[in-house]
């Protein structure tokens, strides 16, 4: 089994700041990408970021220059620090994992989400 545990939502100001963390466990043999995806109410689950093993990365523009990605490969963690957040960015925050499992099986996995909000 694996687990995605994430950590590091709450409520904030508009023009704070959070930093969410995300650990995958388990039988996990090797992890390729890493990353964060959210979902506002009424609407579809969308990329926020990922980074691959190399520690290459991909943001969405809505937040490019106030989002970064960073992955600990040793801890099989990655971490979302979340800067000058905007109303907008209230929802809720998926970790995913592509990885391979010890029978040499590639899936995705989801955490169970944690929930991010925004005042104005």
């Amino acid at each position: 089994q694996v687990q995605l545990v994430e950590s590091g939502g709450g409520l904030v100001q508009a023009g704070g700041s959070l930093r969410l963390s995300c650990v995958a466990s388990g039988s996990i043999f090797s992890i390729d990408t890493m990353g964060w995806y959210r979902q506002a109410p009424g609407k579809q689950r969308e990329l926020v970021a990922t980074i691959t093993t190399g520690r290459s990365t991909t943001y969405a523009d809505s937040v490019k220059g106030r989002f970064t990605l960073s992955r600990d490969n040793a801890k099989n963690t990655v971490s979302l620090q979340m800067n000058s957040l905007k109303p907008e960015d209230t929802a809720v925050y998926y970790c995913n994992a592509r990885l391979m499992t010890y029978d040499r099986r590639w899936n995705n996995y989801w955490g169970q989400g944690t929930q991010v909000t925004v005042s104005s």
